[in-house]
């Protein structure tokens, strides 16, 4: 199995002994410990691809894909951002609890500012007649909930992507609107790309991929990119090198010579 499962299993079990059953988990003996695989090299679209990509997604979901590749998310952030997290008067987006629990501010294209004020215009009617049929707040971190028990009906902690749909809360058997789906965005990227005779396995994250190489290719530095991204190590960014297209700088196939 891959290290980060062998990882999730072993502190799973530690975490049963010490806290379920009361007990020491005592010494483990010698077992084969799996190798952290290398990682892969990433899937980039040119800009090319990504015009004809987002020319074929249809309403919304091109402004989330534009959104995504313009910032470099992830998918979660993505369709877990919230209306306070687009700072629209500075150019700049506050992703909030990202991979690690981490915060952090990354980049907002210009171009989206104006798609975003109208979406935002949209939603606000929408908000209103959640708020006119006094359908629940949206969903909340425990620890949110209970030091702001309203935050959930009030307009900065709404979903910037919501579903047009109420649904139920699987945990707490609410009915609410929640953020679209991972699985319902995967796929419409998906359609997309075939639709756009992409000849790529295109997935949301290879628009992360995109940003990641675009921003390298257009000089940025790879300790800003780390910060831009995320990533809690330089390694994880450098992996991005290698898909870099950087004219006379890189080696030429002997056909060319």
């Amino acid at each position: 199995m891959s290290s980060s499962g062998q990882k999730q299993a072993l502190n799973a079990l530690v975490f049963f002994f010490r806290e379920a059953l009361k007990k020491d988990l005592g010494a483990l003996g010698d077992f084969v410990r799996a190798k952290r695989k290398h990682p892969r090299i990433p899937v980039v679209l040119s800009r090319e691809e990504l015009n004809r990509l987002f020319d074929v997604l249809p309403g919304t979901y091109r402004l989330m894909a534009e959104l995504q590749y313009g910032s470099g998310l992830r998918i979660t952030e993505l369709l877990e951002l919230r209306v306070q997290s687009l700072d629209l008067a500075r150019g700049r987006l506050l992703v909030r609890g990202g991979k690690g629990d981490k915060d952090r501010a990354t980049v907002l294209s210009q171009k989206l500012v104006s798609p975003l004020h109208a979406h935002l215009g949209r939603l606000r009617d929408l908000f209103a007649q959640d708020r006119a049929s006094n359908i629940p707040g949206v969903w909340l971190p425990l620890n949110v909930e209970r030091k702001y028990p309203n935050a959930g009906v009030q307009w900065p902690w709404q979903w910037v992507f919501p579903m047009r749909e109420l649904s139920r809360d699987r945990q707490t058997g609410i009915v609410r609107r929640h953020h679209v789906l991972d699985g319902t965005f995967q796929r419409v990227t998906k359609t997309a790309a075939e639709k756009a005779g992409i000849d790529k396995r295109v997935t949301p994250h290879v628009l992360r991929h995109s940003f990641a190489t675009h921003m390298l290719e257009s000089g940025v530095d790879l300790r800003a990119l780390q910060d831009l991204l995320g990533h809690a190590n330089v390694e994880t960014t450098q992996i991005y090198t290698h898909v870099t297209v950087r004219p006379g700088l890189g080696a030429r196939s002997p056909l060319d010579l």
